[in-house]
C-alpha cells in the first residue's frame, strides 16, 4: 500500500466518494486563512489521505491530537475533569464518522490522540490530573455509546514508565530543536502564530507566579518553544504509530498542508478549546465555548452526575 499522501484518486467513482467524505469535513474546517474559498480541490492532500483508504475498500482512520487536560486556571474551566464541553465535542466526532458511512459504506474511525502528558511540565498540570482526564474521556465514550472513537494516549506507547521518562524518551527521539523552531517562527506566518497562540494561553493559565508580568512573559515564550517541540514529537509518534490516516488539528491550518482543521463547538476566539474553557447552553439552543468567568456572568451552574458540567442562560 503506497503511504498516505501519494495515492492519486484515479476512477470517478474514487473522485466521488473522496470529494462526498471531505465535503462533511468543510462545514467544520478551523482555519487560519477564513477570508480564502475552500472548495475541495483546494484540499489534494486530505483527499490523497482519503483516497488511501477508498481505493482499498477500508473503513477510513482519522486521528486527532487534543483533548489533552483541563486548563489549570480556574477563571477558565469548571475542573480537572471532562466535562459538557467534552462529552458534546465526542459525540460531535462520532457523529462526523457515522456521516462518512452514509457516503461511503465501510465509514469511519477516529483515535483521540491524548496529548496531556507530553506537555504536563510544561503546563503545570500534575500527571494524576492528566490520567484522570483521560480515563473519564474513555468513560464518556463508553457510556455515550461512541462506538467510532477511541482513545489513545502515553500509556499505549510506553506503558507503566514514569511520566518524565517517557516525556524525556519522546523529546529525544522525536522533537526538533529550539534552534530550528526560533528559524521557524522567524520564517513562517503559521508557526509565529501558533508561538504566540501557546505563549497566551501559557500567560493565562499561570495563577501562581510571583514575579513581574515581562518575567512571566519571558518565561512562557520559552515555555512555547518547549510546547512546540512536545506537539511536533507527538504528531511524528502518532504518523509511527498510525502511519496510514486522515490527520486532523484542532489548531486552525492552512490549505495544502497535511492536517485538516477541525472546530469542535462555537466560540468566538477560534483558538478556543473545550479543555481551555466551559460551555454555555444559549437560550436559543446552542452551545457555545467561552471562560468560566464569562459563563457564570451569564447563567447558572448545571450538575450532572453530582459535578459542575456546564452553564444555562437564566
Amino acid at each position: 500500500m503506497p503511504p498516505t499522501g501519494t495515492v492519486t484518486p484515479n476512477t470517478p467513482a474514487v473522485e466521488q466518494t473522496c470529494a462526498a467524505v471531505l465535503e462533511l469535513l468543510l462545514p467544520h474546517r478551523r482555519a487560519a486563512d477564513p477570508d480564502t474559498p475552500a472548495p475541495v480541490d483546494a484540499f489534494p492532500e486530505q483527499l490523497c489521505q482519503i483516497a488511501d483508504f477508498v481505493e482499498a475498500g477500508d473503513p477510513i482512520v482519522f486521528t486527532l491530537p487534543g483533548f489533552p487536560c483541563k486548563s489549570p486556571s480556574p477563571a477558565k474551566v469548571l475542573g480537572h475533569l471532562p466535562d459538557e464541553g467534552e462529552r458534546l465535542s465526542l459525540t460531535f466526532l462520532n457523529d462526523l464518522c457515522e456521516a462518512v458511512r452514509g457516503v461511503y459504506p465501510p465509514g469511519a474511525r477516529m483515535e483521540i490522540c491524548s496529548d496531556g502528558h507530553i506537555f504536563g511540565d510544561l503546563i503545570r498540570v500534575p500527571d494524576a490530573h492528566i490520567d484522570a482526564y483521560s480515563d473519564e474521556l474513555a468513560a464518556v465514550i463508553r457510556r455515550e455509546h461512541l462506538h467510532h472513537l477511541s482513545v489513545f494516549d502515553l500509556r499505549d506507547v510506553l506503558g507503566d514508565l514514569p511520566h518524565d521518562e517517557k516525556r524525556a524518551r519522546v523529546h529525544a527521539r522525536y522533537a526538533p530543536t529550539v534552534e530550528e523552531l526560533r528559524a521557524e517562527v522567524k520564517a513562517d506566518d503559521g508557526t509565529l502564530a501558533l508561538y504566540r497562540g501557546i505563549t497566551r494561553f501559557l500567560i493565562e493559565d499561570t495563577a501562581d507566579f510571583t514575579g513581574t508580568r515581562s518575567a512571566l512573559q519571558r518565561e512562557c515564550r520559552q515555555r512555547a518553544y518547549g510546547v512546540i517541540q512536545r506537539s511536533r514529537a507527538w504528531g511524528d509518534l502518532i504518523a509511527e504509530h498510525h502511519p496510514r490516516t486522515v490527520r486532523l488539528s484542532i489548531h486552525p491550518q492552512r490549505r495544502g498542508t497535511a492536517k485538516f482543521g477541525i472546530r469542535l463547538l462555537d466560540a468566538e476566539d477560534a483558538w478556543t478549546t473545550p479543555w481551555h474553557s466551559a460551555v454555555l447552553h444559549r437560550r436559543d439552543g446552542g452551545w457555545e465555548l467561552m471562560r468560566r468567568s464569562d459563563a457564570e456572568r451569564l447563567g447558572r451552574v448545571v450538575l450532572r452526575d453530582g459535578r459542575p458540567s456546564h452553564f444555562e442562560t437564566a
